[in-house]
């Protein structure tokens, strides 16, 4: 009976972080493929187009230890409804920004609604925090997947508010974008997961440098960056990219759909992918995957050659980050899960914010072909080190 309780707990946790999952995701796919160009027209200098989106990424990398700390104190319930209200009043300072046409509250706007984001990066540790170790994998992959829906959602509301507000391109857009984060905020009270107990709360547990200094650790953070920083730099890079290939911005709404699609989608078997081939063989093939992108980036410039690389760097995505995720949660106890999750989501952010600051100027000066060929050895780099964990003999589990 028990059992069957925390079950229905499990899966209703999952449920809801999903929901969350999607409502966050719509609003962060609509500022991904607007924000470049809105910022394009707006701002004094075209290099500072991608200047928005990398302050969410840094937002989100400056959320991520206060995010973590606030949850252990308050729960997760409130905790990510904290952020939602963060999320709400950036989405506000992006609508009066794009109305006024004054670069600076757009950039406060995307760069609170960054520090929602490191909120919601949390979503996918939380529904693994009272799941059965074999269900970890599974409710960690489902979280993930709620973003599914939101790969049509943000780019079709994106679409939809363009023109609806004669004068202001996007402002409707925009105003969708905080209905999503409102809801959210609501949404997010129906997770059901109990806070540490006192005797947790007063355990401080190992310091994080010795939990830093884990291999598991060191490689499963170096393959989460490398999976979201080189995913990253080309999201952000392709609304640009497709602007100088004369692309419509429909047909770039439709690239970043389908490479959302691929970054979720998969999360319905990624979890049972892992249970049963490792976690380990999972990044490897998610790395080679995303490698695989890169390569079809740099042949062409046609729609299908942006839709094959953002779908083939979505598809990695999703089997790295979510692999290098269930290894982290090995190797912490309750005690340790707050300060272990926000060094590794704080590290991850903190690279993916560079790559993003960068990556309008390498459009500029350099032009895709280098946006991509950079971003190959840090794909190198973590495929090597997974191979090299997975044929050593550290284990896995405390």
């Amino acid at each position: 009976m028990e059992d069957t309780r925390d079950a229905r707990r499990d899966w209703r946790n999952v449920a809801v972080l999903a929901t969350c999952q999607m409502l966050y995701n719509s609003g962060r796919s609509l500022l991904v493929a607007t924000s470049p160009l809105i910022a394009y027209e707006i701002a004094s200098s075209k290099v500072l187009s991608t200047v928005p989106i990398t302050l969410a990424v840094i937002g989100t990398a400056a959320a991520t230890i206060p995010a973590s700390l606030l949850m252990r104190r308050i729960g997760r319930s409130l905790g990510f409804a904290t952020g939602s209200g963060i999320g709400v009043i950036g989405g506000l300072a992006c609508l009066h920004g794009l109305y006024y046409e004054n670069f600076l509250i757009f950039c406060l706007g995307a760069l609170l609604f960054g520090l929602f984001s490191g909120f919601a990066q949390l979503y996918r540790f939380a529904g693994a925090d009272v799941a059965s170790p074999q269900f970890k994998a599974k409710a960690i992959s489902l979280v993930l997947a709620g973003g599914l829906v939101a790969a049509f959602v943000g780019p079709e509301l994106a679409i939809l508010g363009h023109h609806m507000v004669s004068g202001t391109p996007f402002f409707a857009s925009y105003i969708f974008m905080v209905v999503l984060t409102v809801l959210s905020g609501v949404i997010v009270m129906g997770v059901n997961i109990p806070k540490l107990s006192p005797e947790e709360s007063r355990e401080p547990g190992r310091p994080i440098g010795q939990i830093m200094r884990q291999p598991i650790f060191i490689v499963a953070t170096l393959c989460g960056v490398a999976a979201q920083a080189v995913m990253n730099l080309l999201m952000t890079s392709t609304p640009l990219a497709m602007r100088h290939a004369t692309h419509a911005f429909t047909d770039t709404a439709l690239v970043i759909e389908w490479h959302i699609f691929f970054m979720y989608a998969p999360g319905f078997f990624t979890g049972s992918v892992i249970n049963r081939i490792g976690a380990v063989p999972a990044i490897c093939i998610g790395i080679v995957i995303q490698t695989l992108g890169l390569a079809a980036a740099i042949t062409g410039d046609g729609v299908i050659n942006f839709w094959v690389a953002m779908a083939a760097l979505g598809l990695g995505w999703n089997f790295a980050f979510t692999a290098s995720t269930n290894l982290l949660t090995e190797i912490y106890t309750p005690s340790e899960r707050a300060k272990t999750q926000a060094a590794n989501n704080f590290i991850i952010f903190a690279v993916v914010a560079v790559g993003s600051l960068s990556s309008g100027a390498l459009m500029h000066w350099f032009g895709w072909f280098w946006v991509n060929a950079g971003a190959a050895p840090l794909l190198l780099i973590s495929l090597i080190a997974a191979i090299w964990l997975g044929v050593s003999k550290h284990p896995t589990r405390l």
